[in-house]
């Protein structure tokens, strides 16, 4: 009974925490998720605290669903092959699936404990769509019939509850890494066991104070999928060695905590990051970093993301001024207001 007290407690400890990086923000001013259509860079979705959105036209008109869950979504994916079906991950409703753009949506639950209830993020296998594994307060789950059962992963994992991000290697599915409230976790077995990797991350004796290092995003590097980055709530770290021994990187950036990255596909060196200090960017793996903050009014940043068409067309969600676009890499930005389509005759 004490043992599931004590989980129960550091769950909610991490949804207290959830909340205070979102903020208390009227509608449509925080951007939680964004998620962007894999072939049609018109097509994007965002979450916020109160709905999901859709833009066909590239964010000038948006159309606001009716709330499919008395909860926040709290993240969304698109899936890559069929791009009609959205998924949502809630805080304290589990999953939902939507066939159609959004128009309908059904709970996707089966074989999720029943306090599975807060979704972090979804990994689609990188060859077969309907594989697809969730990070959860609970720990990392798998389904292989595109949500219609899902099964614990957990193996390996047993003293971390709280699974934050998961990232899978882009040529080898079986290796995947899931970053945690308590470091980083690599899987060589399609999660079906885990090994702790948390040298060169935090001290042993730290970690055990609990919830001393969290994990919020792992990217792999697209030339060389050996090499791997790690936004924490600590800093920037990076790996060459398959998470065996990792390196604080960006140590002149101002705000310790990351909140997301991404890489140019076209150019691997080129990396940027989101975090409370603003987006920064760097044209040498990390190693150095400038402030790309023209023309946004927060520098509270959320989640980024990038067109998987044109990799100099990026959106950055904040957690106090809604979500911006950028068509030049970053140099500028321009705000999206979610306002919505005319309605039709």
């Amino acid at each position: 009974m004490l043992t599931r007290t004590v989980s129960h407690l550091a769950q909610l400890a991490s949804l207290i925490l959830v909340l205070l990086s979102v903020g208390c923000n009227k509608e449509s001013e925080a951007i939680v998720s964004i998620a962007l259509h894999p072939t049609n860079d018109n097509i994007l979705y965002v979450a916020t605290n109160d709905a999901v959105y859709k833009s066909r036209d590239g964010g000038q008109l948006w159309e606001r669903f009716m709330s499919f869950s008395a909860r926040r979504v709290t993240t969304l994916a698109i899936d890559p092959q069929f791009p009609a079906t959205i998924y949502a991950g809630t805080m304290a409703d589990a999953v939902y699936k939507s066939p159609d753009g959004g128009q309908h949506w059904l709970p996707h639950n089966v074989g999720l404990k029943e306090h599975v209830s807060f979704i972090n993020e979804f990994v689609f296998h990188p060859t077969d769509h309907e594989q697809i594994y969730a990070a959860t307060t609970v720990g990392a789950f798998y389904t292989k019939d595109g949500g219609r059962e899902w099964e614990e992963r957990m193996a390996g994992m047993k003293e971390v509850h709280i699974v934050v991000s998961i990232a899978i290697h882009p040529r080898d599915p079986r290796i995947l890494y899931a970053g945690t409230t308590g470091g980083i976790y690599r899987s060589n077995s399609a999660a079906m066991g885990w090994k702790k990797i948390n040298k060169g991350l935090i001290p042993e004796q730290e970690l055990m104070g609990g919830m001393a290092l969290g994990v919020n995003v792992i990217v792999f590097d697209v030339v060389n999928p050996d090499i791997v980055y790690a936004g924490t709530t600590k800093g920037l770290f990076r790996t060459a060695r398959r998470g065996e021994q990792w390196e604080r990187i960006g140590q002149s950036l101002p705000d310790l905590f990351v909140s997301s990255i991404l890489i140019d596909p076209t150019q691997p060196q080129t990396l940027y990051i989101g975090g409370p200090g603003g987006v920064w960017k760097s044209p040498d793996s990390g190693q150095t970093w400038t402030a790309i903050n023209t023309g946004l009014a927060s520098l509270n940043i959320r989640t980024l993301a990038m067109s998987p068409r044109d990799s100099r067309l990026l959106y950055a969600g904040t957690n106090g001024s809604g979500l911006y676009r950028s068509t030049d890499a970053g140099a500028t930005w321009t705000p999206l207001p979610l306002k919505a389509a005319p309605a039709k005759a």
